[in-house]
């Protein structure tokens, strides 16, 4: 199928278009100790959308227009006089590649999932200067996926999810309800005095090492998308909150499918029953930080939750087990923990004002994780607002995730509702766990 390129080209910011207390141009961001601590790559996003769509003019002047709003998107990475990485808002602009489909969307909807090759519809990552890209797929019958790519050291899920909602108002022609909060500094603020209560140089980060003799070998790595219906999951929940001994504890159902997940990866894996096996769970800091900070913050304020069992508890004991250790473990990473996070981060810059030492346990593209795993949730992101005149998506996912043990959960696009996990594997464990992905039953092997 001959895929046409209509357009690849650099939009702006409008110039012309400004608001209230709008930044400074050219005025330098440095990273907050959460930018440093997130995945340093471009994450990948795949929307698709049934016609009637407007076209791509109107998209591309309302992108210009929202894009004031959300000026770290059009900006670019430099270095500052101290060394250290920062944004500078600039407004070098964002990348827009259009490209024409001679086939209907509803022709292609089945082949356009995480099992199988889109790269097609995604803008390149690799060498991008760009902060945003934007690939718009035009398919013959008006229907339009869009191809996104964003660096997550400049926004978390929360913000690139506000941030699309309030393009797709844009487009529509109405108001953003809220307008992003920016103030990264003031966030990131430290006590006076400090207090770094936790080991946060082996938590969130490691210490560099260099050895320029060491060739990093990648696995293959298989990415697939596992729906649960909202019938399987009442039933899980059911099952789960029957199994548990604390009746004043009500298990969620981001809990209650992370711990039937780890189960059945853990099994297609075939651990070692003496191994440990750990996951590594985003939490958002928005909510938990007293006082709370704006759901419309933009950049990051995520930090992770871990979780850690025995291979044999994770198969042989109840779901109610391994969510009560989810669910602990979460509960830990609390108002009291991130500012002790934000307290570190102050004394860490001003120890070194390079300020670039530290290494992010985040994994790396192509890293392998077994027998751990890492999860987002994306539960709670505006999707359902996600409408640019003909309805919210038919179908949305991360393609291609480049980490094996790397756990997504999201809402389905069905009518009937559901969760859809997406999941990365090596090859030789997806068969199995396709096999047993839908199975309640506590594994005793």
């Amino acid at each position: 199928m001959a895929i046409g390129l209509i357009n690849n080209t650099i939009l702006k910011a409008d110039s012309s278009f400004s608001y209230a207390n709008m930044p400074a141009e050219d005025v330098i961001i440095p990273l907050t100790i959460f930018d440093k601590a997130a995945f340093d790559f471009q994450v990948a996003v795949l929307y698709a959308f049934k016609p009637p769509m407007p076209s791509n003019e109107v998209l591309k002047d309302a992108l210009s227009k929202v894009l004031v709003y959300y000026p770290h998107l059009a900006g670019r990475f430099i270095k500052d006089d101290l060394g250290r990485t920062c944004i500078i808002l600039n407004n070098a602009g964002v990348r827009i590649t259009e490209t024409y489909i001679p086939v209907t969307l509803a022709e292609q909807l089945p082949s356009i999932n995480p099992s199988k090759d889109v790269n097609h519809l995604l803008p390149p990552v690799e060498g991008v200067e760009e902060m945003l890209q934007i690939q718009l797929n035009r398919y013959a019958c008006g229907g339009l996926v869009i191809g996104e790519t964003s660096h997550h050291r400049v926004a978390d899920g929360q913000s690139m999810s506000s941030f699309f909602v309030a393009w797709a108002r844009m487009v529509r022609g109405l108001d953003l309800e809220s307008l992003p909060y920016l103030d990264r500094l003031a966030v990131s603020q430290p006590r006076n005095p400090p207090n770094i209560e936790f080991d946060h140089a082996s938590i969130e980060f490691k210490k560099t090492t260099v050895n320029p003799d060491t060739t990093s070998v990648f696995s293959p790595i298989e990415t697939l998308m596992i729906t649960y219906s909202t019938e399987f999951i009442d039933n899980l929940k059911a099952k789960v909150n029957r199994e548990n001994c604390n009746p004043h504890q009500r298990y969620s159902t981001f809990e209650c499918l992370l711990s039937h997940t780890w189960k059945k990866m853990t099994q297609a894996r075939g651990l070692d029953p003496e191994e440990s096996t750990q996951v590594r769970v985003s939490v958002n800091g928005r909510a938990r930080i007293k006082p709370a900070v704006s759901m419309e913050y933009f950049g990051n304020l995520v930090l992770w939750a871990y979780p850690t069992l025995k291979v044999k508890e994770v198969l042989q004991e109840s779901h109610a087990y391994v969510s009560k250790a989810i669910h602990d473990e979460v509960v830990r990473v609390d108002s009291r923990y991130f500012k002790s996070f934000i307290d570190f981060g102050a004394a860490s810059k001003d120890v070194d004002n390079k300020g670039d030492d530290l290494e992010a346990t985040a994994p790396e593209f192509g890293n392998t994780l077994c027998p751990n795993l890492e999860v987002d949730s994306w539960l709670r992101f505006q999707f359902h607002d996600l409408d640019f005149g003909g309805g919210s998506p038919c179908a949305m996912f991360p393609p291609n995730i480049p980490v094996e043990g790397l756990i997504i959960l999201l809402p389905t696009c069905s009518e009937d509702g559901g969760v859809d996990v997406v999941v990365s594997l090596l090859p030789e464990h997806v068969p199995l766990f396709k096999q047993i992905s839908h199975s309640m039953d506590d594994e005793l092997n």
